[in-house]
């Protein structure tokens, strides 16, 4: 019985929890519809997702394409009172600059460097000396400012050629032209004739003091020296700065000069590099430090003396000291009436020992010691 009643109780609240669930989703879809009627878009808006929306026709119609033809546009029409267009006279040639189409607009180059000064005081009166392209490089090497001298201007305008052309930096290349114009023209035309050439020996050359390799790096890698082993004149003659047989007057004048103009002068004597040409250069040092080491030899002997020159019968007698060790007097030797005179007669003159020898020798006729014979004592 009581499992009767509470089968029944349970059949009973199954049947509730239905209803009301029901109940309930009956409200919720009363709610929904009320809402709907109230704002269909706003409700369609919010539940797009829902399957019923197309049931209360709240989803809105998906508006249909409509095709427009683009407007054609038209002329507006002229006014009455617009002016009669004036005719122009037709072109039969188009102009030429016209005829072409216009070029686009090329970048500007960079403006190119302004001269220096000294570049604007070497002028073609003074040197034939273009100016070259920069250097730089391999390593510490080349320079700025650089000229090709390829030949000297004297003032009465003839050329000395510079063989080969040097390169030199811009303040190098003046020193040279001025040493030449001032120095070495006056010098070459005491010798009667003028200078013709200037023999190069080497300008610019990337490489180290003297070539040893590792050496610091020589003024010549940096376009600030020249060697000089000789200058040409026009009759044909070459003066060599280091031959022997040129006057040394002439070379001294040369070393004075060079010494004067340039801060570095290099040549026989200085080292072993540099005895068959001079180094000149215009290296900076501190408190203007200068180095002038050439050493001017004088000529060599023709022909070198292999004995003494014999002595001339004019020359006056030779003065010989007297003896002077007179404690023991001279004492006759055995066999002899004679004093000996063998060793005083070193302080007579020429002329007494003429005489001397003239008289019969008394050590000739002295009689010879005889030498006593050992007896060898035997035992």
């Amino acid at each position: 019985m009581n499992f009767s009643a509470e089968k029944a109780s349970r059949k009973w609240a199954d049947g509730a929890f239905r209803r009301g669930r029901a109940a309930m989703v009956t409200a919720a879809a009363a709610l929904l519809w009320l809402g709907v009627q109230a704002n269909p878009a706003e409700a369609a808006r919010r539940s797009a997702g829902f399957p019923w929306d197309d049931l209360f026709g709240a989803r809105p119609a998906k508006p249909r394409a409509v095709k427009r033809r683009a407007a054609v546009p038209l002329p507006r029409p002229r006014p009455a009172e617009a002016p009669a267009a004036a005719k122009q006279p037709a072109v039969t040639e188009r102009p030429a600059e016209q005829a072409k189409p216009a070029e686009a607009a090329k970048p500007a180059e960079p403006a190119p460097p302004q001269p220096t000064a000294c570049r604007q005081a070497l002028t073609e009166e003074i040197a034939i000396a273009p100016s070259i392209p920069d250097i730089h490089g391999p390593g510490d090497c080349g320079g700025e400012d650089l000229v090709r001298l390829e030949a000297i201007v004297l003032p009465d305008k003839r050329k000395v050629a510079v063989k080969p052309a040097a390169v030199l930096r811009c303040k190098m290349a003046t020193a040279v032209a001025e040493w030449v114009r001032t120095d070495i023209a006056p010098l070459a035309a005491g010798l009667g004739s003028p200078i013709s050439d200037l023999d190069n020996f080497d300008s610019f050359e990337c490489r180290g003091r003297n070539r040893v390799a590792g050496a610091q790096l020589s003024e010549h890698g940096r376009a600030n020296a020249l060697d000089v082993r000789a200058f040409k004149l026009a009759n044909g003659s070459s003066i060599s700065l280091t031959d022997r047989t040129v006057p040394r007057s002439l070379r001294e004048t040369v070393l004075h000069s060079v010494c004067t103009r340039f801060s570095t002068v290099l040549g026989p004597g200085s080292d072993w590099y540099h005895e068959d040409h001079i180094h000149l250069d215009l290296m900076e040092r501190r408190n203007n430090y200068r180095i002038c080491q050439w050493n001017v030899y004088d000529p060599l002997p023709q022909v070198a003396p292999l004995l003494p020159a014999a002595r001339p019968e004019d020359a006056p007698p030779r003065e010989v000291a007297a003896k002077s060790d007179t404690s023991k007097p001279d004492v006759p030797k055995t066999g002899s009436s004679e004093p000996d005179t063998s060793k005083a007669d070193h302080g007579k003159p020429d002329a007494t020992k003429a005489e001397d020898a003239a008289a019969p020798d008394a050590a000739a006729t002295r009689p010879r010691p005889t030498k006593k014979r050992r007896h060898s004592r035997r035992p």
